[in-house]
């Protein structure tokens, strides 16, 4: 109950984009090509909520705050949410959930494959992210939840090969992934402790 409030301001937070692009598409106010702006869109928030989630734990390691951890595993499942309604966009706006058009698109554009692997991982992930997972799984969790590092290599390389008109943007979540992983280093790690923690995240929740 201590983290009641800020898990639910984090909550509306998560559900304010989806919220307004829903608004924004009744109104028309999408431009000529709404299903392609709501899918990129969509796969954006996901890179964004992935980079963010984590970012948890060294903010809580900086200040000491144990609310930090507390939304960590809501901010994951969003951040599945949002891939899931990625992947959901593309399949109904861009290909008509035209199987056959899936296939032509897995041969000719290899980014969609990348994208797929890490919307597997994304979903293993979340699958696990409950308390019986940690319990069931022991120290096995923490290295099936070491999967998050490899995602955000396939998320940033599906992006690289699907965006490539802005690679100054694609830079900056880049930038900010690798940030995030140097954290993870053996010595950083060492010292600051960081990484996934499963008894640390049963605890907040």
């Amino acid at each position: 109950m201590r983290y009641v409030p800020w898990r639910l301001a984090v909550f509306f937070a998560a559900l304010q984009p989806v919220v307004l692009w829903g608004y924004q598409a009744w109104i028309l106010a999408l431009g000529g090509d709404p299903g392609k702006v709501l899918v990129d869109r969509l796969g954006l928030t996901a890179l964004s909520l992935l980079l963010i989630t984590l970012a948890m734990t060294p903010l809580q390691r900086l200040t000491g705050w144990g609310g930090w951890l507390a939304v960590r595993r809501q901010l994951g499942l969003w951040c599945f949410a949002y891939a899931s309604l990625h992947i959901a966009g593309y399949a109904i706006f861009l290909l008509g959930l035209d199987l056959q058009q899936l296939l032509v698109d897995f041969a000719k554009r290899p980014y969609i494959f990348v994208g797929a692997l890490a919307f597997l991982g994304l979903f293993s992930l979340a699958l696990t992210s409950n308390r019986f997972s940690v319990r069931r799984l022991g120290r096995r969790w923490k290295r099936l939840h070491r999967l998050i590092y490899p995602v955000l290599g396939l998320v940033l390389l599906h992006m690289l090969w699907g965006v490539r008109a802005d690679l100054g943007e694609w830079l900056l979540y880049a930038v900010l992934g690798a940030g995030l992983l140097a954290l993870r280093l053996p010595g950083l790690s060492g010292r600051w402790h960081f990484g996934a923690s499963a008894d640390a995240e049963k605890k907040m929740q």
